[in-house]
């Protein structure tokens, strides 16, 4: 099936593949089986799409979620990504050219992902987000919103983030951590809201991290503590 967007027949779909109006797709892209694109969604040329994934939904809401949600402007995919499948892509986020994104994984919106960076499957990635870029996000992690990651930071898998001090008593503006460039994060660790990790720190697998950390520091435990500089 070819797509109706830009140089359609350069691109190929799958089966039962769901592509709405106004839909922009580039050269060489392919769509798997059962795919949903909504309207507005802009891809880039050299795309790979898996199956069964939904790309540029709009998010929503309930009395519950403090922040307003309003319509976002189109999801933007740009050259050489790969999507895996069973992912879900909002409206309102870009991934730069040549990232890669597991199958299972979620990108809110108001997101961007620089380029060359990979998201591991079953990764979750909350709203008003930036990854930077050469990243890399493994399995299973959880990244929340309103948080800053900067270039070449790894994750492994599992760790977790968060941005609600008060966890949801409270009217505080939420806050994520801050990770600044070349910070490398161990398994199942743990970061709480608002603070920063410094350029080059090491955070131990399993740590519970409560408070800043220097650059170049290496940290381990739970409350995690300075094991060397």
């Amino acid at each position: 099936m070819n797509s109706p967007g830009n140089n359609s027949m350069h691109s190929y779909g799958g089966k039962y593949v769901v592509i709405e109006e106004n839909v922009s797709i580039g050269k060489n892209v392919s769509i798997g089986h059962h795919t949903v694109i909504h309207s507005g969604t802009i891809i880039g040329d050299n795309v790979q799409i898996g199956s069964n994934a939904v790309l540029g939904c709009q998010p929503f809401q309930n009395s519950r979620v403090k922040h307003k949600v309003a319509t976002q402007k189109p999801l933007i995919i740009s050259d050489n990504c790969k999507i895996g499948n069973n992912t879900v892509l909002y409206a309102g986020s870009t991934l730069e050219e040549e990232i890669m994104v597991g199958d299972l994984a979620s990108i809110r919106e108001n997101t961007n992902v620089g380029s060359l960076s990979v998201i591991g499957r079953n990764v979750i990635v909350e709203c008003r987000t930036k990854i930077g870029k050469r990243c890399m996000i493994q399995t299973g992690c959880y990244i929340t919103a309103d948080m800053v990651i900067e270039d070449d930071v790894f994750f492994g898998p599992e760790v977790s983030t968060s941005n609600d001090k008060q966890m949801g008593t409270g009217t505080r503006i939420l806050n994520g951590p801050y990770i600044k460039k070349g910070v490398r994060i161990g398994n199942n660790a743990t970061l709480l809201p608002n603070i920063t990790i410094g350029e080059n720190a090491v955070v131990g697998a399993g740590a519970v991290v409560t408070k800043d950390v220097l650059d170049s520091t290496t940290v381990i435990g739970n409350p995690a503590k300075v094991l060397k500089k």
